[in-house]
């Protein structure tokens, strides 16, 4: 079929961009993805750093795909498979032995009992409550913002439905969730908690991917996210067998047996709109190809300031793409390994197989925000870790092993110098940080990746090197997310929409923006809008 047959173009081949060709196509229409880069996944790739190890070079351990998603797309049929090894997160210590949290409360329990009887008690009914408020969340992540100044008489029906099921929320949990969406995560953490690598481990999930510290208000919302995920309000440990990029490919087959094509290779220069409305895209070869609906899985800047001429826009909304925050503050630093390094205070290797944590203190976290708040990356930076090879072994060859470290907080305008000059330094500083935890670290490793936010941004075309394709903060959360007005997966410009982690419900692999954005699509697309 040719590409001018094609009535929906997606710009952009991240796994967003994958999971809304499906629906779209699943519906019977034609859509067509435009990848810059030759392999599809955005973030959501597999790659070779060094010869024979690979690694999930960007997303490493995420919450998987919603499970409706997985099912909807017969995703199980195309091989994809997910590993959830038994331990949620092992928080590093220096000073002592390691801390497991574990998907099964009771055993989390007794590992706590080991440092904090008051901890031990405490977690199974902050359990409990993060799984009560989680199951009032759940319906927001696969909801369509209302608009503030028209909803729909279906949005206001939606909402009805979650202002019943709050009804039913016990008064504690129901005070819980109206306190904590403002509320500073450190704050949380110790209402809940004594013990300081717990508090820590807490905190990180309402600060990963942000500019902000546990003591910045609004740093609670990511634990409601989370919970309303999976009833945690601590991020999983949830792999794809053969890195991320098997989700990717997997969602790529889907879309093409739907009917789907994909491009790979191929860069947009610009959206044409002709008299408010979408009409094409123009590549940077010079090829234009109309379509009725065109979809950017780009983060909304880099769409709206890059591949939009700004006089389709009206200034006051440009004013407010410009002011969306989406300024990165992480890197990544891909290790391959000789073998497996020896951890103080690890006494079980299975231990290291979910996510590792290094970032001891509410303090610690704070400080290492401190530094990139001033313009520098954090000299003891929060890290958090996984081995893959350790529940996926084909990763690399016999024995050895890759090591995925997530770097926060590494800013993408530093004060002194460029990212080009000084991201060995960071690598230093990552490599220094792990040798308090592992002391033969630097003797294992054969070979090692950074990637800055300067990268991020260049390699992967993530404006401001931003993982979340924006500030995960309250002001850019749910009907606010990307601005005011536009949360509904339309844009100013009819026949133009959104479908990235700059939508709701935001980063990660859940797939949920590209399957909202796929319904309202299909709404317009059969109304005739």
């Amino acid at each position: 079929m040719a590409d001018a047959e094609r009535d929906v173009i997606i710009i952009g081949g991240g796994h967003n961009g994958l999971v809304a060709a499906c629906y779209l196509a699943k519906a019977g229409l034609k859509p067509l993805v435009l990848e810059r880069r030759e392999t599809v996944g955005g973030c959501a790739i597999t790659e070779e750093f060094y010869k024979g190890f690979r690694a999930s070079i960007l997303a490493h351990a995420a919450a998987p795909l919603l499970p409706h998603i997985f099912e909807d797309l017969g995703l199980a049929r195309r091989g994809l498979e997910f590993v959830n090894p038994p331990v949620r997160v092992l928080a590093l210590n220096p000073d002592g032995p390691a801390l497991a949290i574990y998907d099964n409360t009771g055993r989390t329990a007794w590992e706590l009992e080991k440092v904090s009887a008051h901890d031990s008690h405490a977690y199974a009914e902050f359990r409990e409550s993060f799984q009560a408020i989680g199951r009032l969340l759940a319906p927001l992540l696969t909801m369509t913002p209302p608009s503030l100044d028209r909803p729909t008489k279906n949005e206001l029906w939606n909402l009805s439905k979650l202002g019943l099921k709050f009804r039913g929320l016990d008064k504690k949990n129901a005070y819980r969730l109206l306190r904590y969406g403002p509320m500073a995560v450190a704050d949380l953490a110790a209402e809940w908690f004594e013990t300081e690598s717990l508090r820590a481990v807490v905190a990180a999930r309402g600060i990963y991917g942000a500019l902000a510290g546990p003591w910045s208000a609004g740093t609670s919302a990511p634990l409601l996210l989370q919970a309303a995920m999976d009833g945690h309000a601590i991020a999983p440990s949830s792999f794809v067998k053969g890195g991320a990029g098997a989700l990717s490919s997997a969602l790529a087959e889907v879309a093409t047996s739907f009917g789907a094509k994909i491009r790979t290779g191929v860069d947009v220069a610009n959206v044409r709109v002709v008299n408010g409305q979408a009409r094409a895209v123009v590549l940077a070869s010079g090829e234009e190809i109309e379509a009725r609906a065109v979809v950017s899985n780009a983060d909304p800047r880099r769409t709206f300031l890059k591949l939009v001429d700004p006089t389709d826009l009206d200034p006051n909304f440009l004013m407010k793409v410009r002011g969306y925050r989406s300024l990165g503050a992480a890197a990544k630093v891909n290790l391959a390994l000789d073998r497996l390094p020896s951890f103080a205070g690890v006494e079980a290797p299975e231990k290291l197989s979910g996510r590792i944590h290094v970032g001891p203190s509410i303090d610690y976290l704070e400080r290492a925000f401190d530094e990139a708040k001033y313009g520098d990356y954090s000299k003891r930076p929060y890290l958090d870790i996984t081995i893959p090879t350790l529940t996926d072994a084909g990763l690399a060859p016999e024995g050895k092993h890759v090591m995925s470290v997530y770097v926060q907080f590494a800013p993408y305008n530093l004060k002194e110098g460029n990212w080009d000059e000084r991201r060995e330094e960071l690598g230093d500083a990552v490599v220094e940080t792990l040798a308090e935890y592992a002391a033969d670290l630097t003797d294992t490793i054969i070979h090692r990746q950074v990637i800055t936010p300067l990268d991020l941004e260049r390699t992967y075309n993530l404006t401001g090197g931003h993982i979340l394709h924006g500030e995960p903060s309250l002001d850019q959360f749910f009907t606010f997310r990307p601005v005011i007005g536009y949360a509904q997966y339309r844009t100013p410009i009819k026949g133009l929409y959104l479908c990235g982690a700059g939508t709701h419900p935001g980063g990660g692999l859940t797939g949920a923006p590209g399957a909202n954005a796929s319904r309202e699509i299909l709404k317009d697309l059969k109304s005739g809008k």
